[in-house]
């Protein structure tokens, strides 16, 4: 019989960050009578091959490869930040990063300079920030800046890279943004923001096909819930959160629009 697993190594910004989701995941499963197991999973070990294991609970999985299917997985539910800008929907942005002393006040300013990016796979470090850019392009002016920093990544090296002085603009999940100043503000010493892409769905959390439907139905009911349980609060607190959301594959539709717009313009990637 499998033994499924659970992790949240997505937003877990620090290790009592990720006690916290460790607790929440454990009292959700608890809730849908589903004996799963914390898995740590650190970085730099690949996401990629933590999503296609055949054993996922209960796992977050970025939106953008949930959307294109990189592995075929089953969502569950999404968090819904309890950040003002998630309008209280299972939602999140990108921001714009630049360092705290650079001259830079718009995105504009830092064009023909150096921006960095995190992954292909993620929707904050790359495809969010694409469709950002795509407004900016004209017929004239295809690429926007002189040099690229790709394949980063985490948020951490983003950070670094910019406070190093070897990228001048990038981009960081505004939920793990938000994490962060909650419980390493030093993470953001030397950094501003300069802008924000719009709203998108927000990396969720995801299961194996291999899991019973029911136990999906379970989970899905279980996370809705949450928020009414004598245990969220002081969870919410510490992961800055609202609720959960129940999803569907159809939810991250608009990540892929994202996408499809980049490639009918032609442009594939950051440039």
């Amino acid at each position: 019989m499998t033994s499924f697993i659970t992790n949240a190594r997505m937003y877990s910004v620090t290790p009592e960050v990720e006690d916290s989701w460790q607790a929440l995941l454990g009292h959700v499963s608890t809730m849908a009578g589903a004996d799963f197991h914390y898995l740590p999973y650190p970085a730099p070990q690949p996401l990629e091959t933590l999503w296609g294991r055949d054993d996922l609970g209960c796992v977050f999985m970025c939106s953008y490869p949930i959307a294109f299917q990189l592995s075929t997985v089953v969502p569950i539910a999404a968090p819904i930040p309890s950040a003002s800008w998630a309008q209280a929907k299972p939602m999140y942005r990108t921001d714009l990063i630049v360092a705290e002393d650079s001259p830079f006040q718009r995105i504009e300013d830092t064009f023909g300079h150096r921006i960095g990016w995190t992954a292909e796979h993620s929707n904050s470090g790359f495809n969010a920030l694409r469709h950002y850019l795509l407004a900016y392009r004209t017929p004239q002016r295809q690429t926007l800046y002189s040099e690229v920093h790709g394949n980063l990544i985490t948020p951490y090296a983003i950070l670094d890279k910019l406070r190093a002085g070897e990228i001048d603009i990038g981009p960081l999940d505004a939920y793990w943004h938000d994490l962060a100043l909650a419980h390493r503000p030093d993470l953001l010493d030397g950094i501003r923001v300069i802008g924000s892409t719009e709203l998108a769905p927000i990396p969720s959390l995801v299961a194996a096909p291999s899991l019973p439907t029911t136990t999906v139905a379970r989970l899905k009911a279980a996370f809705a819930d949450s928020h009414q349980q004598p245990w969220f609060a002081p969870l919410a607190e510490a992961l800055r959160l609202a609720g959960f959301a129940p999803v569907e594959l159809a939810d991250f539709a608009p990540t892929l629009a994202w996408e499809r717009d980049a490639r009918e313009q032609g442009y594939l990637t950051i440039a």
